[in-house]
């Protein structure tokens, strides 16, 4: 039996019975609803809830089955039911867009979106998802729905806030429970390509978006617009108050990011960018040039989603079907090569969209249906097991 069922059962089993988001507010301060519930104000119909197969999307397994100590392999998918007890959901469609939810890891959950249909979907251990929001948007490109993220103060307000490519533009909305999206930043450049982007808190209080540059590389250096760029802003859309100039952008030359993430003290920031001459990832410092990449793949393994625990850094390759990750000392520099990690048999194939929920734990997206090699039970959302010492694998 491998490292990766060994610690995954183990974990498995200190799971508990879900418990619901309670505390929710919408922007004209109504009494807090009980929980998220799906929205079907938000398109002219509902969205159709997701088909589980009628078994346990949660990836639970069957009742009595040990979960710690299984006598033999993981069984293969049946269907929408995954027999894999790190799989929080099944039968999506692909997840580019993840957002951990807090709690104390117990019972993992988080905020999941799925790139070409909108549907934003409540993804919990044991239980089934629910569709809690769909957001119209443009999917025919390289964009659609590619970032979600918490409010800096979710606790509070319960606010979710989604990056998407609609027919005329790329724009940043606002969901409240039980209420429409509302555009915040909006009439960023929209191409042809160079659509997709990526979202993140920084855990200093403001929100991070990287842009693409709407196939234009010229946009990307050009400071009237916003394409190619990392903003930083407020829950309102506006400049974050901290930052090293009066402007929303904070980085340029962007050309394709596919992820953005920060360390959960807000000390490191990171993006990820699929650019014309190698898949490349940089470290932020807000207000400088993006200068020289942390890390370059030459090979272009299709650079997405990125998690930083304290004491590594880890990268989704969507195109190469798994993760790498980077031991880290402490201040932030790498200490050798990556390296590669959840590769097929032990991966879910081509993980995308990646939130690190604790230092011990992330929640990655599949989309395997977008050219991999989709199992029935795809597109999933995951469980990652990641280490905090000298760059290990959360996995054998």
């Amino acid at each position: 039996m491998s490292g990766t069922h060994r610690r995954v059962r183990a974990f498995a089993a200190a799971c508990v019975a879900s418990v619901l988001l309670t505390s929710c507010a919408t922007f004209e301060e109504q009494p807090p609803p009980q929980s998220w519930q799906p929205n079907p104000r938000l398109t002219p119909q509902a969205a159709p809830e997701p088909d589980t197969g009628g078994g346990d999307s949660g990836g639970g397994g069957p009742a009595g089955d040990p979960r710690v100590d299984p006598p033999g392999p993981v069984p293969p998918p049946d269907g929408c039911k995954d027999f894999h007890p790190a799989v929080l959901a099944t039968c999506l469609d692909t997840v580019v867009a993840v957002a951990a939810l807090p709690g104390d890891g117990s019972t993992p959950s988080a905020l999941v979106g799925e790139r070409k249909t909108g549907r934003i979907l409540l993804v919990r251990m044991g239980s089934d998802p629910v569709v809690v929001a769909t957001v119209p948007v443009d999917g025919s490109t390289d964009g659609g729905l590619t970032g979600l993220a918490l409010s800096p103060t979710y606790v509070e307000d319960q606010l979710l806030f989604a990056y998407i490519t609609t027919p005329t533009d790329n724009r940043l909305v606002r969901i409240a429970p039980n209420d429409t999206p509302k555009p915040v930043l909006t009439g960023i450049p929209r191409g042809a390509s160079g659509n997709r982007g990526a979202l993140a808190n920084d855990h200093r209080g403001a929100l991070l978006i990287a842009t693409g540059n709407a196939g234009n590389p010229n946009a990307a250096l050009d400071p009237a617009s916003l394409a190619g760029k990392v903003l930083r802003i407020n829950s309102g859309g506006k400049p974050a108050e901290d930052n090293p100039a009066p402007s929303a952008v904070v980085a340029s030359g962007l050309e394709s990011p596919g992820g953005l993430c920060s360390s959960l003290d807000g000390s490191r920031v990171w993006v990820t960018d699929r650019t014309a001459a190698a898949d490349v990832l940089y470290r932020l410092d807000y207000g400088k040039p993006l200068g020289a990449p942390a890390w370059s793949w030459p090979d272009k393994p299709g650079i997405s989603g990125c998690a930083s625990p304290a004491r590594s850094m880890w990268v989704a390759m969507s195109k190469s079907a798994h993760l790498q990750n980077l031991a880290q000392a402490p201040d932030g520099t790498f200490t050798g090569k990556p390296q590669v990690v959840m590769a097929d048999p032990d991966g879910f194939g081509r993980v995308d969209g990646l939130d690190l929920l604790s230092e011990q734990l992330a929640i990655g997206g599949t989309v395997n249906k977008e050219g991999g090699k989709p199992a029935s039970s795809d597109d999933r959302a995951v469980v990652i097991v990641v280490e905090q010492g000298g760059g290990g694998s959360g996995v054998d």
